[in-house]
């Protein structure tokens, strides 16, 4: 058996909201590295960290790839650090992008170390002294927080994982209207679905495969599997010049980030879970469209929020009673309150408790506290005061899931087309 050395290379958070995206970097980094004639291994990963975590990038995404580590590694080192040097966003405060190498196999420790910037928070500190101590190779730009996410990058093992087919414009195209033609992009969806997914969110009117910032991203398509991806390629047309291709592995729509939670008091802020808990209230919606609920268990309750971008999720959402059991999926973010993704009906409060029929058919009132019921109609009285239980009809089903449409869906939210 003849063993192989890799170089693994790891980059991050080299974007802005004006601009720049770090697959497009990555995407022309490899093809510098095979004009040199250096060719990477498998796929470039795109992996997505923490929804939550404060101080993120746009997407949140780390980059990676691996390459033969020989005499060409030196060379690749080079193009990949003169590239960032060049392309990154330096301009906005918030961009700092991170590279890492790595000689060697990934360890134990370093795939722990990626399931941590996935659940929690990580500091550029806490990912220098663990990329010290494995032994990376460190080059921070600015403030280099993105050696947190290159890191991972590098190290998250994929059980689960899907592909993500990025197109990218000509430079002279950025920031201008992109030229799809959406009639294709349904005929793909269509033609496609589900090895693709999360093209077209129709109840929206959304073509999802289109970015709407000014980035390098023409149309990005989802998949289960590459041929899907070629496939749907082929069907898609589009209006204007494409510079470039590539496909990348991924984390994204596998409900990485969702921990199982016993209670609601082993949750933590900037965290995102799986746990079934009880509606306490009746939803209700504030000033700016937000709705907001609260649930509880046996440790505690919280606060649910279904957000105005969720549209009609919110509509689902406003059929929930006190007295149902929900098992909800999501994060919580900085006010503490967890965003729902998704959730199951475990168990429907179908009972409500009214005051009792009349004889005559009127629904009686209440005789005063302990005084039992009177009817206002014919006058008769009842000693009784407990009220009569009435089983309702609800719009919710027991079992059943129902989910954030695409438009609203967070890039690690795992649909129910893939469940």
């Amino acid at each position: 058996m003849i063993f192989i050395s890799y170089l693994y290379i790891g980059i991050d958070d080299t974007d802005s909201p004006e601009g720049m995206c770090t697959t497009y970097l990555a995407a022309h980094i490899i093809r510098k590295l095979k004009e040199q004639d250096i060719h990477i291994a498998d796929y470039p990963r795109l992996i997505r960290l923490n929804p939550f975590a404060r101080f993120k990038t746009r997407g949140n995404g780390g980059v990676s790839f691996k390459i033969i580590n020989d005499d060409k590694a030196e060379i690749a080192k080079k193009i990949v650090l003169d590239e960032v040097s060049k392309l990154s966003m330096f301009d906005c405060d918030n961009t700092n992008p991170g590279v890492i190498f790595y000689e060697g196999e990934i360890t134990k420790e370093m795939r722990d170390y990626a399931f941590r910037a996935i659940y929690s928070f990580i500091t550029i500190e806490e990912a220098e002294e663990f990329g010290k101590s494995v032994g990376c190779e460190i080059y921070k730009f600015k403030k280099g927080r993105g050696i947190i996410g290159s890191i991972a990058a590098i190290s998250l093992p994929l059980d689960d994982y899907t592909y993500e087919l990025l197109a990218y414009r000509i430079p002279e195209n950025y920031g201008t209207k992109r030229q799809i033609d959406y009639n294709s992009v349904i005929k793909m969806d269509k033609e496609t679905f589900p090895d693709t997914f999360e093209n077209v969110d129709y109840s929206e009117r959304y073509i999802a495969i289109e970015p709407k910032t000014p980035c390098p991203v023409l149309y990005g398509i989802r998949s289960n599997d590459v041929s899907g991806l070629n496939r749907a390629r082929e069907i898609v047309k589009v209006s204007e010049p494409v510079e470039d291709y590539c496909i990348f592995l991924t984390n994204q729509h596998t409900d990485m980030h969702i921990q199982k939670a016993d209670n609601i008091s082993q949750m933590r802020q900037f965290g995102c879970y799986e746990i079934t808990v009880t509606v306490k209230d009746t939803p209700h919606v504030i000033d700016g469209g937000h709705m907001f609920f609260k649930v509880f268990d046996e440790t505690g309750e919280i606060e649910c929020g279904a957000y105005e971008p969720t549209k009609n999720f919110r509509n689902i959402v406003s059929h929930l009673r006190p007295g149902d059991v929900i098992k909800v999926y999501g994060g919580i973010g900085e006010q503490h309150t967890f965003n729902i993704e998704k959730f199951q009906v475990i168990e429907l409060n179908d009972v409500e408790y009214k005051n009792p029929l009349c004889e005559c058919g009127k629904r009686m009132t209440s005789a005063g506290k302990n005084k039992g019921f009177k009817c206002k109609k014919c006058g008769k009285r009842i000693k009784s005061s407990q009220k009569v239980s009435t089983k309702i009809s609800r719009a919710l089903n027991n079992s059943q899931f129902y989910e954030t449409p695409v438009s609203a869906r967070r890039h690690l939210s795992k649909p129910l087309c893939r469940m």
